[in-house]
């Protein structure tokens, strides 16, 4: 069980510092796409980041509604009935933290494995994909109903896991953090990057993931640690025909009034094949 001190400071500024630091990354990394794009966009900003964002306020909305604890409150009801396995055994916070994030990024990338793999799943997470641009906007785009399942996996998550809450605020943040960041229009130099990439998914990589080519497509899950593609093998270096030449979006979803508009993004898992 970690300090009260710590445990009530999370409870009580959960949001804001989630919020403070979402707003934070946004702000710089919008900076960097402005000064330094990495790719020419094809489609109007004003058209994608209204739509983008406006779905990201939707879900905001329905999450506060449907799950007003988030993941922390029920990390905290976990921690009061002292379920799932850090609760079995004694462990030093600090230690406690780092063995549950690693957990709880481990968990995202399978869950994210999990949304292309099974066909009704890839029909929810396409909407993420059809984007016809990459910009720090994507890494918001998602349709409502996998926000709300993707909440009930961290649910399950840290009802097996019962880690502390402070593990779950920084993960939190490093989720949402990380998608900004990851999904952003800008890249390193490359030896940099390089590096940054051997512990950490940087946005050249991660952009890979939004080829057009299933291969590449199925490839680089990861959204903050790099390593577990590197270990189950779905690590792919650079794109086939180069960041300055691959096609973002899914092949068969070209219409940016359908894919980058909302009705057009709420209604598409329910049209077309898998």
């Amino acid at each position: 069980m970690e300090p009260a001190g710590i445990e009530t400071f999370v409870l009580e500024r959960e949001a804001l510092v989630r919020l403070g630091i979402f707003a934070f990354v946004f702000v710089t990394m919008l900076i960097w796409e402005l000064i330094a794009p990495r790719r020419k966009l094809s489609v109007s900003k004003a058209l994608r980041w209204t739509n983008n964002l406006g779905l990201l306020v939707l879900n905001s909305v329905v999450l506060r509604l449907m799950f007003p604890a988030a993941a922390v409150g029920i990390a905290y009801s976990v921690a009061e009935q002292e379920w799932g396995l850090f609760n079995l055994v004694a462990l030093p916070l600090w230690f406690e933290i780092f063995v549950a994030v690693l957990l709880l990024d481990f968990a995202i990338y399978l869950q994210h494995r999990l949304m292309h793999q099974l066909p009704v799943l890839w029909r929810l997470h396409r909407v993420h994909h059809a984007d016809l641009d990459f910009d720090i906007t994507t890494g918001s785009r998602f349709h409502t109903i996998e926000i709300i399942v993707s909440m009930l996996f961290k649910w399950g998550v840290i009802l097996l896991l019962g880690p502390a809450l402070v593990a779950v605020l920084i993960f939190e943040v490093l989720l949402n953090g990380m998608a900004i960041f990851n999904h952003a229009n800008v890249s390193l130099p490359g030896a940099i990057d390089r590096i940054v990439r051997s512990l950490l998914v940087t946005p050249d990589m991660h952009r890979v993931h939004h080829s057009t080519l299933v291969q590449e497509t199925n490839s680089n899950y990861g959204f903050n640690l790099s390593i577990w593609d590197r270990i189950f093998k779905t690590y792919i270096d650079q794109p086939k025909m180069g960041h300055d030449a691959m096609i973002i979006g899914l092949a068969e979803f070209r219409d940016a009034k359908q894919v980058d508009q909302l009705p057009g993004m709420l209604g598409l898992p329910f049209v077309g094949k898998s």
